[in-house]
């Protein structure tokens, strides 16, 4: 009984006392007579020295225990790196004034300082009162050779200050008289003298001829030079004021003055894309400037609000491929450029046409394999134009009959390799 009993407690327990006893379950299981006294625990395990037997199944899981009693504390961890440092806040509004704080107790006495550093040089003090003379020395006694001896020279002295402004001299003697200068130069002519007064007339001579016939008749004498040109005469005085004529008839309309200043259309645009589709309109969609809305951004296409003269120009990158751009004027190409480089450059124009209301104007690239127009974060290809000045004054007119085109229209336009066709279109 005391065998069963206690295999049975370590078999509850899963309980072992070294790797080489075997298990309680062994014990159980193995034939052997029941010792009822055993005092030792050596004893039964002098019955335990058997071979393993086969592992048994693993039981049931049992219930959870009972929670443990807290741990004891850990230590504590390390300081942890200080954070950023965050953005400064608004500054905040001023606080009231606190109140005076209570005066603090009165701190030790500091330790005493190094020695300072040596001070710069006094300024010299002021000049002393002359003291008194001294005692008289004693009396001197005689050399026995008593000739005079002329000492070393002594340094010069310094010099003395000026002296006093002396009193003007006497006037000496006249000098004697000079030479006699040469000639002087030839002076200018003089003005010329006036005009004599008329003589006397003088007295009527004697006649002691005859009466003669009468003589032949003389040939005509040859025609005098003009004379001087008279001189002004006075103004004459103002005349009467005549009686008021009758009124004219009126006169023919004249031409039409100036335009104003109101009528005005211009835009400029840049591109967005590179490399853009051939044989239709290049779109420049990015607006700088088409308040008046004449142009078109999606189909790049500008219409001619009134019969005048424009300006066009366009400014274009090229970059990695050929170019040949065209500017059109109602399908018919007037200005073509052809740009070969490889690398980034630019080609620019500028061209004036006389446009009808409700012509159009654009650029066009010939093909796929010229159509190098190029545009990025730093190089820009822009096309602008503006109304120079109009044909008609008349502000009516602006803008009307210009319709909606259709861009259907434009697939396909003829690039115009026939030189012949380069010619404006021409309006009665």
């Amino acid at each position: 009984m005391a065998t069963s009993f206690l295999c049975s407690v370590m078999a509850f327990g899963n309980y072992s006392l070294d790797p080489e006893h075997v298990t309680c379950e062994i014990l159980l299981n193995q034939m052997l007579p029941q010792i009822d006294e055993v005092d030792p625990l050596s004893c039964l395990c002098s019955h335990c020295k058997a071979s393993a037997g086969p592992k048994g199944d693993r039981g049931d899981q049992g219930l959870p225990g009972l929670p443990g009693s807290p741990g004891v504390r850990g230590m504590t961890g390390f300081r942890g790196w200080p954070g950023f440092v965050g953005p400064q806040g608004p500054k905040g509004q001023k606080g009231d004034l606190g109140e005076k704080g209570h005066t603090g107790s009165i701190g030790f006495t500091g330790m005493k300082g190094e020695r300072g550093f040596k001070g710069d040089k006094g300024d010299m003090g002021l000049i002393g009162h002359q003291g008194e003379p001294g005692p008289p020395g004693q009396s001197g006694t005689c050399p026995a050779f008593c000739e005079t001896r002329i000492g070393p020279q002594g340094p010069p002295g310094l010099p003395g200050e000026a002296g006093a402004r002396g009193l003007p001299g006497v006037k000496g003697d006249e000098g004697p008289k000079g030479v006699k200068g040469s000639k002087g130069d030839l002076g200018d002519a003089g003005s010329p003298g006036k005009n004599g007064d008329k003589g006397d007339r003088g007295e009527q001579g004697l006649c002691n001829c005859a009466d003669g016939k009468d003589g032949a008749k003389g040939e005509q004498g040859q025609k005098g030079d003009k004379g001087n040109k008279g001189d002004v005469g006075d103004k004459g005085g103002e005349g009467l004021m005549g009686p008021q004529g009758n009124p004219g008839m009126q006169g023919s309309r004249g031409p039409p003055g100036p335009c104003s200043p109101a009528i005005m259309s211009y835009f400029s645009a840049n591109l967005a894309a590179p490399e853009p589709l051939p044989n239709r309109p290049v779109p420049f969609p990015i607006v700088l400037s088409n308040i008046l809305m004449h142009y078109t951004p999606l189909f790049g296409i500008y219409m001619a609000p009134v019969n005048g003269t424009y300006v066009f120009t366009f400014h274009l990158s090229v970059n990695n491929k050929m170019l040949k751009v065209g500017l059109f004027h109602n399908f018919k190409p007037i200005v073509k450029m052809t740009e070969n480089y490889i690398q980034l450059t630019t080609v620019s124009q500028t061209v004036v046409l006389h446009l009808f209301m409700g012509d159009k104007v654009w650029l066009q690239v010939k093909d796929t394999n010229s159509n190098g127009m190029y545009v990025d974060s730093e190089s820009s290809s822009i096309f602008s134009g503006y109304l120079l000045y109009p044909d008609s004054c008349d502000v009516s007119s602006i803008g009307k009959n210009l319709g909606y085109f259709n861009p259907s229209d434009y697939d396909n336009v003829d690039w115009g390799d026939d030189p012949g066709n380069i010619t404006p279109s021409v309006r009665p």
